[in-house]
């Protein structure tokens, strides 16, 4: 009981501190914008994506009333608008029909019932193993033999980044970490800001000291001089929050390091997808921000590197 009082305790604490982080930024787009000379379409960007963390913000904070459950719901909301928009944006066809149908019918709500069961010996092997041999001989249903590899991969790919990877975010809520009982919503916290910070952190160092471009074809806009100090600013922000989590401040900044660096690897991946397809973002679900995955790109990679560490050396 006390553990679980401490942890609505710190939960609070944290999402006051988001809320003044957003009033402050909020304050300085308005003030910037009423200081312009006339429209700005880069601050008008900017204001559009800091109501839209606002909205983010409160819908997360909405789910953690909600505990486990709410997460869980959360999540498997977030892979299905992920995981539309990732089979919208590839080639599909007639003969792709029952293996759209699985993935998105049996596999992405299986795998969050899993997660909710703790059946933890299933959800790490249903869609890796299960679901990549199921989904071909899906696909061979129809007889369509036309581009037969490059859409079954597009639909099991759709399924590990947008479904697999996402669902071990609520999953670190079955960790059982001595001590920390109760309080592993925060985990969830922890990683969501840490990573997310690093992709705002990046932005930012890269418009103040960026020059040398790190991946020119994969990302225009990545910059070595960003990618070094919107990381390594993060990961002193995860040491930071230390005290939300079960892990020492030098922990806390390894596993922050290592997420933030998947991240990035993440964003890469994610982004050389997009230039294959020929397109910007992957939606417009989010004003200011894109798509759902156009927001989560970094943390899908990051999950279940960062989930994965804590269960071998903290459980």
């Amino acid at each position: 009981m006390k553990a679980l009082v401490q942890g609505w305790s710190d939960a609070t604490l944290l999402f006051a501190g988001i809320g003044a982080v957003l009033l402050l930024a909020t304050a300085v787009a308005e003030t910037l914008r009423w200081r312009a000379d006339g429209p700005s379409a880069v601050l008008d960007n900017l204001v559009a994506r800091i109501r839209a963390w606002w909205v983010m913000a409160a819908v997360v904070g909405i789910a953690f009333l909600g505990g486990r459950t709410g997460m869980i719901v959360l999540f498997a909301l977030v892979s299905l608008f992920a995981l539309r928009e990732f089979i919208t944006l590839t080639p599909t066809r007639r003969g792709d029909y029952y293996a759209l149908l699985a993935a998105f019918y049996l596999v992405l709500p299986y795998q969050y019932w899993l997660v909710y069961a703790d059946w933890y010996g299933l959800y790490t092997l249903l869609i890796p193993v299960y679901a990549f041999l199921l989904l071909p001989i899906l696909a061979t249903i129809g007889g369509d033999t036309d581009r037969y590899l490059e859409r079954t991969a597009k639909v099991q790919w759709g399924l590990m980044i947008s479904v697999f990877c996402v669902s071990h975010v609520p999953a670190l809520m079955n960790l059982q970490i001595a001590g920390y009982e109760g309080r592993n919503l925060l985990l969830i916290a922890f990683l969501v800001i840490v990573v997310q910070s690093s992709d705002v952190l990046q932005y930012v160092w890269g418009k103040l000291a960026g020059k040398r471009l790190i991946a020119p074809r994969l990302s225009p806009s990545k910059t070595v001089e960003g990618f070094i100090g919107g990381v390594a600013s993060a990961s002193l922000l995860g040491a930071a929050l230390w005290w939300i989590t079960p892990f020492t401040p030098w922990q806390a900044a390894l596993l922050a390091l290592v997420a933030n660096l998947m991240g990035f690897l993440g964003g890469l991946v994610m982004s050389a997808i997009k230039r294959d397809r020929g397109i910007k973002d992957w939606g417009h679900m989010i004003e200011g921000h894109g798509g759902m995955l156009d927001r989560i790109d970094s943390v899908c990679f990051a999950a279940p590197v960062f989930f994965h560490l804590i269960r071998y050396w903290w459980t």
